[in-house]
């Protein structure tokens, strides 16, 4: 049978996800839930049989699958009621923005023992499989490091200009929004990191979110992982990981764009999906439902997410 999900926050992201388990035969999308009406009248035509609830309650006792896609602070409050009722969470990252709230939040998540995941995009993707398999089999030599790289014009992008909270540094930014991705990659290959140091830049108005940082972390083994990113400037975006193996690497670019070098040019590897987002939706779905069903499966875990939290704050609050 089809596991009924509720999503609370139906924003950019709440909706492309409403959009993918409507049209996805493992799922049934029975209730929606937004402070913002136009919002919910947004997602309800995208999936026309589900209700939007008078509350996040009500939508989290109408589902036995909910997924948040709220903003970062409600994940909390949200998810520990969801799992109080014995509901399965899928969390948008990043997990939350305070450590201390995140780390009993996930202890509280495996306390409860409901199915919990969170939504790195990358993490059931062909990208991830092809380069983690890659080094395990040792096809990359030594593993020597990881150089991360993202420039973007003006943040938050056109296309998240809806969600305003973005441009916050109390919880949004690009290093909580997208160097996440590429640090929870990173850990998949490299294994744990730690922050060496970070340099995090501000606007003068210290409501705003940072607008550049530079870093350095490294694994167990000593690996360093560099880091640069930038707003600012008349550029195309720019999102790209390099793992480097001594033998050869791999680079990432838009997410799932995976080329290799042995030295020479980067040549890319797979072919190019004509519908990325969609791939990768309904991969991490599958994935989810291997989840549900208490079967293993490679979606971030919440204490993964937390790994992830933990490098990211800390890098904002250097300098």
């Amino acid at each position: 049978m089809a596991v009924k999900a509720a999503t609370i926050g139906l924003g950019i992201m709440g909706q492309r996800m409403v959009e993918r388990m409507a049209a996805h035969p493992g799922y049934d999308v029975v209730a929606l839930w937004d402070p913002n009406p136009e919002a919910c009248r947004a997602a309800q035509a995208l999936a026309p049989g589900a209700t939007v609830t008078a509350s996040a309650e009500a939508a989290i006792a109408a589902a036995d699958l909910v997924y948040l896609a709220c903003p970062p602070v409600s994940h909390k409050p949200y998810a520990l009621a969801a799992a109080a009722a014995g509901k399965a969470v899928f969390l948008e990252k990043p997990l939350g923005v305070d450590i201390a709230d995140s780390e009993e939040l996930v202890a509280r998540l495996t306390d409860a023992g409901v199915p919990a995941a969170v939504n790195f995009t990358q993490a059931a993707g062909a990208a991830m499989t092809e380069v983690t398999g890659a080094a395990r089999a040792g096809q990359l030599g030594t593993l020597m490091g990881a150089d991360i790289v993202v420039t973007y014009a003006a943040w938050p992008r056109g296309w998240q200009q809806a969600a305003d909270w973005l441009r916050f540094r109390a919880e949004g930014g690009m290093t909580r929004e997208v160097l996440s991705h590429f640090l929870f990659f990173t850990e998949r290959v490299l294994g744990p990191l730690s922050v060496v140091w970070a340099k995090p830049t501000y606007p003068a108005d210290p409501a705003l979110c940072e607008t550049h940082l530079m870093a350095q972390l490294e694994s167990a083994d000593g690996a360093p992982v560099s880091i640069m990113a930038t707003v600012g400037g008349a550029q195309p975006d720019r999102q790209e990981l390099t793992i480097k193996g001594s033998a050869a690497s791999r680079r990432i670019t838009e997410f799932h764009v995976n080329a290799a070098s042995d030295g020479g040019a980067f040549h890319e590897i797979a072919a190019r999906p004509t519908d990325p987002r969609m791939v990768s939706l309904n991969a991490q779905l599958d994935e989810l439902l291997r989840c549900l069903q208490g079967q293993p499966h490679r979606l971030a875990t919440p204490a993964e997410a937390l790994r992830v939290q933990k490098l990211v704050e800390t890098m904002l609050r250097a300098g």
